[in-house]
């Protein structure tokens, strides 16, 4: 997910799309710990994901 992507979202929208990343970062945790997650890279690119998403977000608000 670019930034580009992003930025053209709403608050709101953009909430929603921070807490599903969350919802399924915490998944990824969990199947990483058991061993089942096939790649472990995900879980840094939903981390980076997050983190661009809370930048959208403190922008919007900022302005």
């Amino acid at each position: 997910m670019k930034f580009v992507e992003i930025k053209d979202l709403s608050v709101t929208e953009l909430k929603k799309k921070r807490a599903a990343l969350s919802e399924e970062l915490f998944q990824a945790r969990i199947k990483n710990s058991i061993g089942q997650l096939s790649n472990p890279i995900e879980i840094r690119d939903l981390r980076k994901n997050i983190a661009r998403i809370n930048t959208a977000i403190v922008k919007k608000v900022a302005r």
